[in-house]
């Protein structure tokens, strides 16, 4: 991980905090690397040979309930999880007049704009968890210039990804872009939507990849836009956010070039996936896409591998992550009124890790899933899916 998140934003940290920060990152890396990997090997050589074939990743989790291997990853990676959050909560909650005077300086000549909308009323899938087990949930305490939620999330992520992600936490964003760029050449975006934006660390590389595109970026958090549009005039990328919902989007028919969402769609009831899927539909200029960064279907997934993914589900604060995984995505796309024949997904590298050519062959490909799909870890793949409108 890095000590500093690379923009206008950062926050003043102390030696303590540096090294707390570091520690967790480092324990979260030994979870999900050395202890998966033990849980997988007890797997494998206690409980697969007396399962059999299990049907799916339910099953496996039934057989390892109980077992001394997932009581122990399980617990530690709880623990882990909320030791992420409360390892930056105190420096940004004392650090509010550093973060309110750092925005009102980067945001003095805005090349992007910020829209908000006070009457906005938050469906009860989005506040009535605190997702990630993070505190406050992406809204926090509802301040009209609160940046705390957005503060809390860039940093926290920084500690939860430990590195995984690039510096500045954007590699699903270029990967997807530089996807979106070369597997469909005559691609020349005007307009690019990013639903489900967060602090817009994946919005950006749409900008940077595309510069000629006018770049938004949709969410539901007021405090969380806040924070990414002075994180995004502070790198000097003009983006424009705005608050929305995702079963609504405020853009004309036929007038957007791209949709995208990145690990977004796992976070929606699959009633409000539908609602998404057709939007996006609509909003789509013919021969614009649909594409969506999310974990791969159970369905194409070994059992372990699906149940080790559905971890989130039971255990994270996550309760469509499974029920989503369980749909079929082409599916999903045909009813939202997309052609069966347009539909399209890819597992890749990621972009800021490996060269372009490397990259570009392996785009090239049909989608492999692996154990590594999806999985973070040092050797991630990121899978995307989507649709091109006719």
């Amino acid at each position: 991980m890095s000590s500093t998140l690379g923009h206008g934003l950062d926050l003043p940290k102390s030696i303590d905090q540096r090294a707390r920060e570091r520690f967790v990152s480092s324990f979260r890396a030994y979870i999900l690397n050395d202890l998966a990997g033990q849980l997988r090997d007890d797997y494998e050589a206690n409980v697969a040979p007396e399962l059999g074939v299990p049907q799916g990743g339910v099953e496996v989790h039934r057989a390892l309930l109980g077992r001394e291997s997932f009581a122990r990853y399980s617990s530690l990676r709880c623990a882990a999880q909320e030791m992420v959050w409360r390892s930056v909560i105190e420096e940004v909650e004392g650090a509010a007049d550093h973060l309110q005077g750092a925005f009102r300086k980067v945001t003095e000549t805005p090349k992007g704009s910020l829209k908000l909308d006070p009457a906005l009323k938050l469906p009860r899938y989005y506040d009535r968890v605190d997702v990630h087990l993070m505190p406050g949930n992406y809204q926090g305490r509802g301040e009209v210039d609160d940046l705390a939620p957005g503060a809390i999330y860039d940093n926290g992520f920084n500690v939860f990804a430990f590195g995984a992600m690039g510096r500045q936490h954007n590699d699903i964003g270029m990967s997807m872009a530089n996807f979106a760029r070369l597997r469909f050449p005559g691609l020349r975006p005007r307009v690019v939507v990013d639903v489900g934006c967060t602090i817009g660390h994946n919005t950006l590389p749409w900008k940077q990849v595309f510069p000629e595109a006018e770049v938004h970026g949709i969410d539901a958090s007021a405090a969380c836009l806040r924070y990414a549009h002075g994180r995004a005039e502070s790198l000097k990328v003009a983006a424009h956010f705005r608050q929305g919902l995702s079963s609504s989007l405020a853009f004309a028919d036929s007038s957007v070039d791209v949709v995208f969402s990145s690990m977004f769609l796992h976070e929606l009831p699959p009633e409000e996936i539908r609602a998404f899927l057709k939007e996006a539909h609509r909003v789509l200029r013919p021969g614009g896409i649909m594409l969506h960064m999310e974990l791969p279907p159970n369905g194409a997934l070994a059992p372990f591998d699906a149940f080790y993914l559905d971890w989130d589900s039971y255990y994270n604060n996550e309760p469509h992550y499974k029920e989503f995984r369980d749909l079929d995505y082409q599916t999903l796309c045909i009813e939202a009124g997309f052609a069966k024949d347009d539909f399209f997904q890819s597992v890749m590298p990621r972009y800021t890790y490996v060269s372009e050519q490397d990259f570009s062959r392996a785009i090239g490909l049909d989608a492999k899933f692996d154990a590594d799909t999806g999985r973070l870890s040092d050797s991630i793949q990121w899978f995307g899916f989507g649709a091109v409108r006719q």
